[in-house]
């Protein structure tokens, strides 16, 4: 296996074990490899927030799944991520030019898009791309890259090439867990790569993101929280939490209620 094969085999091990930890013979031994080769794996998981050193081992932290069929994360929280999509459609250029990013959340944005305005929208977001495509009044750009099965996004170096040329008004950037301590994260490396070039493209940043998602890590870290201009979320989110990612420097909106569902 490759490092990030190993390190992905050893967080499902200790997802899958009683109290989500393990000691290194135990990982050893069914990974086949060697105990100072855990170890290192350990230190990079321990870096990326997902696991915590203990005596002879690591438990397994609070974080996101490595990989979440796109099916299955577009039901997670659906009825806020309606009105999250809602409130990211205020803040639309009248015209210009946008940045729309792939995930579950963002094809809720596309297709709460206004049937009203010229845009130009950018994306790797194939489902996204296929619905903005009917739309008379949107003229859409797909970003080239080979497409990821498991996200339907366009991620490899041309698209992080290809988004190192732009400059946009808006950039909607998804993400698999959002924290003061990790920033923005997500699942893959060249997905990490090619939200990077996004967040530098845009000239004002947006994170739509569900409550459930909030004070969570993934595996690649990709910007800060201070880099975001505005952070949208549901009504789930905790007060502790908001008041964090305000303080860290972003405008925070919460939508919907606690009842909302």
């Amino acid at each position: 296996m490759y490092p990030p094969e190993r390190q992905r085999t050893i967080t499902e091990l200790l997802r899958g074990l009683d109290g989500r930890r393990a000691s290194v013979a135990q990982i050893s031994e069914q990974l086949g490899v060697t105990g100072e080769t855990v170890r290192r794996d350990l230190d990079v998981l321990e870096r990326r927030g997902l696991v915590r050193r203990i005596r002879g081992g690591a438990e397994l932290l609070r974080s996101t799944p490595f990989e979440q069929a796109l099916a299955a994360r577009h039901a997670e929280q659906y009825a806020d991520k309606l009105v999250i999509a809602e409130r990211v459609m205020t803040e639309l250029p009248e015209d210009g030019v946008l940045i729309l990013d792939s995930g579950s959340l963002t094809y809720v944005c596309a297709r709460a898009m206004p049937r009203d305005r010229a845009l130009t929208v950018v994306t790797n977001n194939l489902p996204a791309a296929h619905y903005l495509a009917g739309l008379e009044n949107l003229r859409v750009i797909t970003l080239p890259g080979t497409l990821r099965g498991v996200t339907s996004a366009a991620v490899d170096v041309w698209t992080s090439r290809r988004l190192s040329t732009l400059t946009v008004d808006l950039a909607i950037i998804g993400v698999n867990g959002l924290s003061v301590g990790h920033g923005l994260t997500t699942t893959n490396p060249e997905e990490a790569a090619a939200k990077r070039a996004m967040v530098l493209a845009g000239r004002r940043r947006v994170v739509p993101v569900i409550s459930g998602k909030l004070g969570r890590n993934s595996f690649c870290a990709f910007a800060a929280v201070s880099e975001v201009d505005l952070v949208i979320t549901d009504a789930g989110a905790g007060a502790d939490t908001i008041r964090e990612l305000a303080a860290a420097g972003p405008e925070v909106v919460v939508v919907g209620s606690a009842s909302a569902g």
